[in-house]
C-alpha cells in the first residue's frame, strides 16, 4: 500500500476515502503495515470477504495475534481464554454464548421495544427543540445508552455514568480505561440486582459455569458496543435526513422509507470501516496468496459496502457466525429516531451547509463520526 489505510484524519461527510479505491485497485487481498507493526492482509473483494467471515480456519481469538503486538497498541480484546466473549470465542463455545443472547436482542424482542425507543428519542429531543444544538455533543451518545440501560435494567440515573465510562474507554491513559471498566461493573451489578431488564434474563440463560465476573463482562460488552455502533450512525442518519438533497426520507414519508434510509446510511457509513482483528489458524490460500498461520486479517467493510448496490447484502454488521448480535437493536433505534424527526420535527434543519459537515477518523480500525451536527428542531 502506498497509503496507510489506518491513518487518522478528517474528510467531508460524503467525501470518498481515496485509500478505499487504492485498495480495490490493488487486488482482492492487499498487504499493508499493521498499526502495531508487521504485515496485515486486507480483503477487498465482496465474495471473498463473505467467504473469509464464514471460514473456520480464520479466528477472532486474540491469543493468535503476533507476539510482537502490544495489546494496547494493537487495540486487542482479552483472549477467549482470558475472558469469554461473543467477539473472541469460536465454535461450540461461541454458539452457546450466542444462543444465550440471541432471543433477547432478536427482531421480535426489538420490535416489541420499538415504541419505547420512539418515546425515549421524543423525550430526549423535546428539551432541546427550537434552539441551535449540536447533536453529537450529547444526544448521539445519550440516546442509545438510555435505550440500552432501560433494556438491560440499569436504573436511568446510571446513564450519565455509562456515558462517562464509554468515553473513558477511548482514553490513552490506562488508568482512565480501568476506571471506566469499574464503572461498567457497577452498572452491570445494578442491572442484575434490579431484575427488571434483559440482564437478569441473560444471567438465567448463560452456561452453568458462568462466573459473576463473566456475566458482568457480557453486560459491559452490550453497553459499550451498543453505544459504539449507534452513536456515529445516528449522526450520519440525521445529517442525511435533514441536509442531503437526495435523501430518501423526506418529511411525511412512510416507515418503510425510514427503514430504507437507515439501511442506506449503514451501507455508506458503516459503524466500523474494518472488521475486528482476525487471524489464520493454519496456512491458507486467499486469491492465490499463501498466508501463514497466525496472519492478521481484516475485511474492508467500508470498501465492500461502497460497491454493494443499495438494498443489497452489505457488511455493515458483518456476516457469518459472528454477525453482530445487536444489529436489530441498532436498526430499530435508528428507525425510531427517523420516525420522531419525520413526525414531530418536519421543519428541522441543519444550521450549516450539508457540504460543510466533517467526519473525524481516529485511525486504526476504529470507525469515524461527525465532528459536529448543528441543527434546529422544529
Amino acid at each position: 500500500m502506498a497509503t496507510c489505510p489506518f491513518a487518522a484524519g478528517t474528510r467531508g461527510l460524503d467525501e470518498p476515502a481515496p485509500v478505499r479505491a487504492e485498495m480495490r485497485a490493488a487486488g482482492p487481498v492487499v498487504r499493508a503495515e499493521a498499526p502495531a507493526g508487521g504485515p496485515v492482509w486486507i480483503v477487498t473483494d465482496p465474495d471473498l470477504a463473505r467467504a473469509v467471515l464464514a471460514d473456520p480456519k480464520v479466528s477472532k481469538d486474540t491469543a493468535l495475534a503476533p507476539r510482537t503486538w502490544g495489546r494496547w497498541t494493537a487495540g486487542l480484546e482479552p483472549s477467549a481464554a482470558e475472558q469469554p466473549a461473543l467477539t473472541t470465542l469460536e465454535g461450540q463455545a461461541h454458539a452457546r454464548l450466542r444462543r444465550a443472547h440471541a432471543p433477547l436482542l432478536g427482531a421480535k424482542r426489538m420490535t416489541a421495544s420499538y415504541p419505547r425507543m420512539v418515546a425515549i428519542a421524543r423525550d430526549l429531543l423535546a428539551p432541546i427543540a427550537g434552539e441551535p444544538v449540536d447533536l453529537m455533543a450529547d444526544f448521539s451518545t445519550r440516546y442509545p445508552l438510555t435505550v440500552l440501560c432501560e433494556l438491560l435494567g440499569v436504573p436511568l440515573d446510571g446513564v450519565d455514568t455509562a456515558m462517562t465510562a464509554c468515553r473513558g474507554m477511548h482514553s490513552q491513559d490506562q488508568s482512565e480505561v480501568a476506571a471506566a471498566m469499574s464503572a461498567f461493573t457497577e452498572l452491570a451489578t445494578a442491572a442484575l440486582n434490579g431484575g427488571a431488564g434483559i440482564a437478569t434474563e441473560l444471567a438465567a440463560r448463560m452456561p452453568g459455569d458462568t462466573s459473576r465476573e463473566d456475566l458482568h463482562y457480557q453486560i459491559f460488552a452490550l453497553l459499550f458496543a451498543g453505544q459504539l455502533t449507534t452513536d456515529p450512525a445516528l449522526g450520519f442518519l440525521v445529517a442525511r435526513l435533514l441536509g442531503d438533497p437526495g435523501s430518501l426520507a423526506a418529511p411525511g414519508s412512510s416507515t418503510a422509507v425510514d427503514e430504507a434510509a437507515v439501511g442506506e446510511v449503514l451501507r455508506l457509513h458503516p459503524p466500523a470501516p474494518f472488521t475486528l482483528w482476525r487471524f489464520t489458524t493454519t496456512e491458507i490460500e486467499l486469491a492465490g496468496i499463501r498466508l501463514p498461520a497466525g496472519a492478521p486479517l481484516l475485511i474492508d467493510i467500508e470498501g465492500v459496502n461502497a460497491v454493494t448496490a443499495p438494498g443489497g447484502q452489505d457488511l455493515a454488521f458483518g456476516a457469518g457466525p459472528h454477525y453482530c448480535i445487536g444489529a436489530q437493536l441498532a436498526r430499530h433505534e435508528l428507525c425510531a429516531l427517523a420516525e420522531v424527526l419525520r413526525t414531530r420535527y418536519p421543519a428541522a434543519r441543519l444550521t450549516v451547509p450539508y457540504a460543510d459537515l466533517r467526519r473525524i477518523e481516529p485511525g486504526g480500525i476504529l470507525g469515524s463520526r461527525l465532528a459536529a451536527l448543528p441543527v434546529v428542531l422544529r
